[in-house]
């Protein structure tokens, strides 16, 4: 998007809440899924008035790689991570020293497997839309002991679990 939109911080930032919210460009319209979203809805969050997200939705349909992107953009579904609690799930978070190091995710994957826990939901952040990405997991309650060997999985920089 920075290649498109460098020059142009506040479409640059209309794209981010668009990505970030799962939100797509269809016809010219935002849709989530198949709920068409006002701009104005979009303008507030990304701190611009409508008439700067009619003209960055323009930009998008004029380019075919934007419009190809935008288009087919889908919203990932519900998160259980805020809610697990009340569910009584656990989330254990991890927060990895390069987000691009491969096998976190299936090094915990494993440890979890390998004690009965049942992944029920996987979040990895990106790292080009988060400055702090993490993964978060969201399972059956966790034993303590299983913390020591989270925190050794290869890339791993800490853990948090609630």
């Amino acid at each position: 998007m920075k290649e498109y939109f460098g020059d142009h911080p506040e479409r640059l930032r209309i794209c981010r809440v668009l990505i970030e919210n799962g939100l797509s460009v269809r016809e010219g319209r935002i849709c989530l899924n198949e709920i068409e979203v006002p701009p104005v809805r979009v303008a507030r969050v990304a701190g611009v008035d409508r008439r700067t997200v009619k003209e960055t939705l323009s930009a998008i349909m004029s380019n075919r790689e934007l419009r190809e992107i935008f288009e087919n953009i889908r919203s990932a579904g519900h998160s259980l991570k805020e809610i697990a609690k009340p569910l009584g799930l656990g989330v254990v978070e991890i927060t990895p020293v390069d987000a691009k190091t491969p096998g976190i995710l299936a090094g915990a994957a494993v440890i979890l497997a390998d004690h009965g826990l049942s992944i029920r939901q996987a979040i990895v952040d990106d790292p080009e839309l988060s400055p702090e990405p993490k993964l978060s997991l969201i399972v059956e309650k966790i034993p303590g002991e299983l913390i020591p060997q989270l925190l050794k999985v290869k890339g791993v920089a800490k853990l948090s679990v609630y």
